[in-house]
Parts: structure tokens; C-alpha cells; sequence
């Protein structure tokens, strides 16, 4: 059993909380919690840490078990679960989610809140999108926040980080996929568009919404019917807006 705070494994995993490029460099992040563990695929799983008062609930593979106070020390919860894994990162190509036609895609062009992210990936799933796609200025999608906000769904959810933005889109643009903007120039309401065919919207910066750059290559700029003095809607409830239409659609 670990006992001391101080143990090298220990600070490592303290650091690949924290450092998104020691995640990058190592290809693996952290996750918490038995439903996480639980549901990570068996070929991803690399360390499984477990507290000394959560052992005897806990029936699954160990590599070592913590003292109470370890266990606290490195984890990214105040109120920790008491098991913890170091887990490989799951990878897609590009063109691995492209394959699947009608295409749905979410492009998310810098969303800087984990929580954002991380739900976005969760309705994802369940409005059954082939992918989501991210610009490199996007948060984390391995941010310890952002893994828990996602419930799971990030081993289910394939994703796409582009390096080369405008080359990506122009690969997207070129399989036939339609891209849809949210915009306040939009005159359209988005449900007066058909989704039926291959599919992605456009989802920007919390504050600043997409760049005038991502905006020029949307095929169409679409509006969310709001009223109020709203402005906008927070970015993961207008993604969810936008998703769940075009599930409507296909399931009518």
C-alpha cells in the first residue's frame, strides 16, 4: 500500500492532472470515480489505484491500493470516489469519421469552458452524432473537468483535433458534408433546414462566438429563435438545440 504523498507515481499522476502537455506527451489521461473506471475499455486501461476504505467495495483490477489521505492528495475531486485510472487516450482519424454517412458532426471552434466541452461530447452521444470535430484553440478535451462532464461518453464519441483548421474543413467540405453556422447574420430559423443528408454545425468561443474565418466557409448561417433580450445561448445548449434536430429529423 502507498502511504506517502510524496511517492514518485503519485506525483506523476498529481502532474497529468494538471498539464495538458504531459498528457499529450505520454497519450494518456486521468479519469476518477468507479462509473468512469467502470467504463473504460479494457484495452485503454493502464494503472488502476484504489483507497484503502474503498477496497473492499470494489471488485474490479488493482495496481495499487492508497492510503486515504494519498488518494485525496492526488485527486482533481474534493470528495474523492476512491478508485482512480490512468487511461490511454482513445484515437480517431479524420477519416475513420467520415465514414459513416449521413454524416453528423459538431465542429467546435475555441470553447474554453471544460464543462462546455464535456457536455457537449455527453448530448453528442445521445443525439448520435458520428463525431466532433475540435479546433486546436478548443479546451482540453482531457481536462479532468472536461472527462467527468462528458459521463462516459468520451470513449463512445469518436473526435477529431485539427491542427490545420481550414485544411480540415475543406476535407469535411469536399465528402459532400453540409456545414450549418449559428449566427446573428443568419435570417433562417434552423428548423426551416434539411438535415437528412450529411451534415455539421459550426459551435464558437463562449464570449466570442466563431471567427469571421470559420464563419466564411459555412455552406449556411442559421439562426436560434430566442425571446427575451437574449443575445445568444450558452454554447453546449445551442449545440444540444442544434443536434437533437437533426436526430428529430432523421428519426421522423
Amino acid at each position: 500500500m502507498i502511504t506517502s504523498t510524496t511517492n514518485k507515481q503519485m506525483k506523476h499522476i498529481v502532474q497529468l492532472q494538471k498539464k495538458a502537455r504531459l498528457r499529450n506527451q505520454e497519450n494518456v489521461f486521468v479519469v476518477e470515480g468507479p462509473k468512469m473506471v467502470e467504463e473504460t475499455p479494457g484495452e485503454l486501461l493502464q494503472e488502476i489505484y484504489v483507497s484503502e476504505s474503498f477496497a473492499p467495495k470494489w471488485d474490479g483490477p488493482v495496481t495499487e491500493i492508497l492510503s486515504d489521505a494519498v488518494m485525496k492528495s492526488i485527486s482533481d475531486t474534493t470528495t474523492p470516489q476512491g478508485v482512480l485510472a490512468v487511461v490511454k487516450k482513445p484515437q480517431y482519424s479524420l477519416e475513420e469519421i467520415l465514414k459513416k454517412e449521413p454524416a453528423h458532426l459538431l465542429l467546435v471552434e475555441g470553447v474554453q469552458d471544460p464543462g462546455n466541452l464535456g457536455t457537449m461530447f455527453r448530448t453528442g452521444e445521445g443525439a448520435g452524432v458520428s463525431g466532433i470535430i475540435m479546433h486546436r484553440t478548443t479546451v482540453d478535451l482531457f481536462h479532468p473537468k472536461t472527462v467527468r462532464s462528458t459521463m462516459g461518453s468520451i470513449y463512445r464519441v469518436p473526435f477529431y483535433v485539427a491542427e490545420d483548421w481550414k485544411n480540415t474543413i475543406q476535407q469535411i467540405l469536399r465528402q459532400g458534408v453540409c456545414l450549418y453556422a449559428a449566427h446573428l447574420k443568419g435570417t433562417k430559423s434552423y428548423e426551416q433546414f434539411d438535415y437528412h443528408k450529411s451534415c455539421g454545425f459550426f459551435v464558437g468561443n463562449e464570449g466570442n462566438g466563431l471567427s469571421p474565418e470559420t464563419t466564411a466557409m459555412a455552406d449556411e448561417l442559421l439562426r436560434i429563435p430566442m425571446e427575451g433580450k437574449l443575445e445568444s445561448l450558452n454554447a453546449a445548449m445551442a449545440a444540444g438545440i442544434l443536434m437533437y434536430e437533426v436526430s428529430r429529423q432523421r428519426r421522423n
